[in-house]
């Protein structure tokens, strides 16, 4: 069995949701915050993050743009590839939204391993949310162009990790109000039906 590893609040939501838009023979093994630092998931990803995919053979996969390039070509019956517009666009997506965006809350989830001072944190925080919100803003406008609905026009996993970035907004002193397409987007993933269910198996929440 394919085993993909979550946890709760986590990126790896994205290929949970991925996995359950394209009906994947892949379980999701959800731990508990804190396990990942623990021998048993070691063992499997060294790195102690997810998401992780565990194969039958023992081949482990991570980072959430490598497993949901993965599931698109495993399971996306021909509509992923990257050989079309929209997956090269999304790969391009997914690019930015990871290696840009997800990168920048490094400033925000972990202050302390760029500044020692509380000064010095305050100044790396003020930094990072100032960042956030030319990322926010350059999504809010090009989910705007496309339409509103999905990030490139039609569905694509970019969604599924830009719900994620939706989601973490709260946790900063950014407000999701101050960009109305992606406010607009987050509900309307909400509304999803395979986004409900990779929320209940990886015990979160819709925000509402």
């Amino acid at each position: 069995m394919t085993t993909l590893y979550t946890m709760p609040g986590t990126c790896s939501l994205s290929p949970n949701i991925a996995v359950a838009w394209l009906d994947a023979p892949v379980e999701i093994h959800n731990m508990a915050y804190g396990d990942h630092r623990k021998d048993a998931y070691l063992a499997i990803n060294p790195k102690a993050q997810v998401p992780a995919v565990r194969f039958a053979d023992g081949d482990v996969l991570t980072e959430a743009a490598a497993i949901l390039a993965w599931l698109g070509a495993a399971h996306g019956k021909g509509n992923y590839g990257r050989d079309t517009v929209i997956g090269r666009k999304e790969a391009e997506a997914l690019s930015f939204m990871t290696s840009e965006v997800h990168a920048t809350y490094g400033g925000h989830f972990g202050t302390r391993n760029f500044a020692e001072t509380p000064a010095a944190r305050d100044e790396v925080k003020r930094k990072t949310y100032e960042k956030l919100a030319r990322h926010y803003q350059r999504m809010n406008d090009e989910l705007g162009a496309n339409g509103g609905e999905w990030y490139l026009g039609k569905r694509s996993f970019a969604d599924t990790f830009l719900y994620v970035l939706c989601r973490w907004i709260d946790q900063t002193p950014l407000s999701i109000d101050a960009y109305p397409a992606l406010k607009q987007h987050r509900a309307h993933m909400e509304a999803d039906a395979g986004v409900q269910l990779a929320l209940k198996r990886q015990d979160m929440e819709p925000l509402g």
